[in-house]
């Protein structure tokens, strides 16, 4: 197994947020962890990669304990983390976002910083052409459409070479058609990479096209886990969806 957490525990104020989950990812897996609004998804996504220290539990990245290390040294392992509201910097073209992930990850920006413009031309190419947005290199992030930010953000994400990627709602704010097209994108790359993708959304069309497995969180707690098929067929989670009607909409598409 690439990923292996066990008894995850955290507690704000005497409200616990995420109680006892556990669960295992694949190298060129893709997993899906999906509840209600206030599920616990964020506080387990913001453990898993150093944001905020669990109560409890053990995150394992090929056998290597997380716990404890703070989210620069979880990147430098290989975990790589895409947000729900973009973070690019508006001033710098597109190639030079991508440069700056990769002269960090390289540890060569504090005495290169005059420079930086110069170094890593290839390798932030070679990314922005693997999300569709070569020719856009020299563009400003600020004057993007949103769609063409989170592929810009990707390519950042993918700076580090990770063997994991944490995806927090990744198509939010993104129109239907864009949020299909980003996931096939994470999705391929993934597979041809044997990179293990763990993403949070509400997007019950994306989430059983795209994923391999899903988790179901409700309360701090996984209530099931499966394959599309077996979640859809969960009676506890048909119930927690039943008010919204996203599940059978996705099911029957």
């Amino acid at each position: 197994m690439l990923l292996e957490v066990s008894g995850l525990r955290k507690s704000f104020g005497g409200v616990e947020a995420v109680r006892g989950v556990e669960f295992a990812l694949g190298a060129g897996e893709i997993l899906a962890l999906i509840g209600p609004n206030g599920a616990g998804k964020s506080t387990c996504f913001n453990m898993l990669n150093g944001q905020i220290k669990p109560d409890g539990g053990s995150v394992k990245l090929e056998g290597r304990e997380l716990v404890g290390l703070a989210p620069r040294a979880i990147w430098r392992l290989g975990v790589g983390r895409t947000f729900q509201i973009t973070q690019t910097f508006g001033s710098m073209n597109v190639r030079e976002n991508v440069q700056m992930a990769l002269l960090s990850h390289g540890r060569a920006i504090g005495d290169l910083w005059r420079f930086a413009g110069r170094l890593e031309v290839a390798e932030a190419d070679r990314l922005l052409g693997l999300v569709g947005m070569a020719d856009a290199a020299e563009r400003p992030c600020g004057e993007l459409a949103y769609g063409d930010l989170k592929r810009v953000e990707l390519a950042v994400a993918l700076a580090n070479r990770p063997k994991l990627l944490l995806m927090d709602e990744p198509t939010a704010g993104m129109a239907p058609k864009e949020r299909i097209q980003l996931m096939r994108l994470t999705a391929r790359i993934a597979r041809d990479n044997r990179m293990g993708v763990l993403f949070t959304e509400h997007d019950m069309d994306v989430v059983f096209e795209h994923a391999d497995r899903i988790m179901v969180l409700n309360r701090g707690i996984l209530i099931a886990q499966g394959t599309p098929t077996e979640v859809r067929a969960n009676q506890q989670v048909r119930a927690i969806y039943l008010g919204e009607g996203r599940l059978y909409q996705a099911a029957a598409s």
